[in-house]
């Protein structure tokens, strides 16, 4: 579905990305993990089109995507999650995932934008609840959810997620990871960079460890969380 080759990205003179390459298979979920200041948001924001890459290829579906506008690459099918969830606090719930569908709204019948609503509803019941309350009086897990449907209601074949679990509670962690597996039953490939690498690894089907801009190791998420290298300076063991 993914395919990243040599990727580099610089912010001004710091290379933040150093001839990278990278796979993420359809259906998949594939975590990245690594230390503050290793690339994995630079990365995530170079595949979403938010930062501009001076050399490789970034290819989804086969179509190269490299350096198109970010709205471009949400119309192809890739949503982003951002850190920090970045709602529009004075927006209401409800306005806030109406926005997630802009890209696709003209060319869609408002039963089928409604019927996306819907699904992210039952996804995450709170926000129906609150569909009607400004998005910046939420709780940071209720903000979450509503980052993550808002992504959703753009209707991505690739749904990146960036640190989700970043200041929750351990009870919201749960509940916000167990909406992620929902979406991956039901087919949606996952890329997910996350501070806590047990539960990234353990819920993933394959994992990167990002160092210094570069992949330093990528296996399968069972073999990593084995590593003995991972489990010391990653999961504390």
């Amino acid at each position: 579905m993914l395919e990243i080759r040599n990727l580099s990205a610089f912010y001004g003179r710091v290379e933040a990305l150093r001839a990278l390459d990278m796979d993420v298979l359809s259906g998949s979920i594939t975590t990245i993990i690594g230390a503050n200041g290793a690339g994995k948001s630079t990365l995530l924001r170079a595949i979403s089109g938010l930062i501009p890459t001076r050399y490789g290829s970034i290819c989804f579906f086969g179509k190269d995507i490299t350096n198109l506008h970010a709205d471009q690459i949400v119309g192809l099918g890739i949503s982003q999650v951002p850190e920090g969830r970045q709602v529009f606090g004075p927006l209401t719930v409800l306005e806030n995932l109406k926005l997630g569908a802009f890209k696709r709204a003209r060319k869609t019948p408002a039963s089928e934008i409604e019927s996306d609503l819907d699904k992210v509803y039952a996804l995450f019941p709170l926000l129906k609840d609150r569909a009607g309350q400004a998005a910046g009086t939420l709780s940071g897990g209720e903000q979450q959810m509503l980052a993550i449907g808002r992504a959703l209601m753009a209707k991505p074949r690739l749904l990146l997620l960036d640190e989700p679990s970043m200041g929750l509670a351990p009870k919201v962690i749960q509940e916000i990871f167990a909406g992620l597996a929902d979406l991956h039953r039901e087919g949606l490939t996952i890329l997910l960079v996350e501070q806590d690498a047990k539960i990234a690894l353990k819920m993933s089907d394959y994992g990167y460890v990002l160092k210094t801009g570069k992949v330093a190791l990528e296996d399968e998420s069972c073999k990593l969380l084995e590593n003995e290298q991972v489990q010391k300076i990653y999961l504390g063991a």
